[in-house]
């Protein structure tokens, strides 16, 4: 058995059709028409202990509900779901125990309490031994920083900041799965950086499993190990980020600084995209010449003073995967 297993999972919502006109809100009170949604359509996956994974989409298609349901938060249309032995929505408070959830657009802070105030809090409510809760908020304070602003009331927090403390609170208890949604979300490059290694530092240190929806492909690509993406609901991808960028990021940038300015025609496997001075940016294919035959191409070639390789950002690749399928602005 899984660590977390998920199977054909569906999860329906029926929401009522308002039409317009006195006649038809008199006859609503009588007879009223639903429409059946899908947030969740047959997904299934199996996640194992310590595991870093991606769960990507765009918006509506049923990351959060997904969430949701592992949680226990909400009860599956159809299908099984098993954390670790429990079917969460039978047994909430036993599967409260062993989960963190963080959910970026939603606080579990107390406003008005510095956040040193809100742990002991959380520590009663989680019935942490005094032992466990010193270990974790000093390893806690020290990986996200937080030592400065301990005895700030949470409403004097920046955007930052309060997001660690949503994570630390979330794991005062040991919880060995943690589910993140959009945990960076409004957060700028720095207290990004600290939010990413802390998590990786986690999972390295207590073998923590992680779920980790977002927007943010940096996210995906310096914390994960596995993706899998849904669209409308159905899963579309599953397998290691390294596959996925091995099936689908093909295309490489090489910028190449030449001695002098060369000009005239270059490989045909190679596309010039852009110039500055004495330095090309030339676009390839991989299967159609490795790096290492590229950059020997170019060293051999021409008297050269620098060269480095780019590979296709994820971002862009599955941008283009939802793109092509009608959606738009999706990541």
């Amino acid at each position: 058995m899984s660590f977390i297993e998920f199977k054909n999972i569906e999860k329906e919502y029926k929401t009522f059709q308002r039409k317009k006109g006195i006649g038809s809100a008199i006859q609503s009170l009588f007879y009223r028409e639903y429409e059946i949604k899908k947030a969740v359509d047959d997904i299934s996956f199996n996640i194992e202990k310590g595991e870093l994974v991606g769960y990507i989409g765009p918006n509506g298609a049923g990351k959060s509900t997904t969430i949701k349901i592992l949680s226990g938060i909400l009860l599956p249309s159809q299908g099984e779901v098993n954390v670790n032995g429990i079917t969460p929505y039978k047994n909430r408070k036993k599967n409260a125990m062993q989960i963190g959830v963080v959910f970026g657009q939603r606080s579990q802070l107390n406003w008005d309490l510095p956040m040193e105030d809100t742990f002991e809090l959380y520590k009663r409510m989680y019935k942490v031994s005094n032992g466990d809760y010193k270990k974790n908020v000093t390893l806690f304070v020290e990986l996200l920083e937080m030592q400065d602003f301990l005895r700030k009331p949470v409403r004097q927090l920046s955007l930052g900041q309060k997001m660690r403390a949503e994570i630390a609170i979330s794991l005062l208890h040991n919880p060995e799965i943690l589910y993140l949604d959009e945990p960076t979300i409004g957060l700028d490059v720095v207290a990004k950086k600290r939010i990413r290694t802390f998590i990786k530092a986690l999972n390295k240190e207590k073998d923590t499993t992680v779920i980790l929806t977002t927007h943010d492909m940096a996210d995906i690509e310096q914390i994960c190990n596995r993706i899998i993406m849904i669209d409308e609901g159905k899963k579309i991808y599953d397998d290691a980020l390294s596959k996925f960028k091995d099936s689908y990021c093909e295309e490489y940038v090489i910028s190449v600084e030449f001695a002098t300015n060369v000009e005239g025609v270059f490989n045909n496997r190679f596309t010039l995209i852009n110039h500055y001075g004495n330095k090309k940016y030339f676009l390839f294919n991989k299967n159609h010449i490795s790096v290492k035959e590229a950059i020997m191409y170019f060293s051999q070639q021409f008297d050269i003073i620098d060269i480095s390789i780019q590979g296709n950002e994820i971002e862009e690749v599955v941008r283009k995967i939802y793109e092509s399928s009608g959606k738009k602005n999706v990541v």
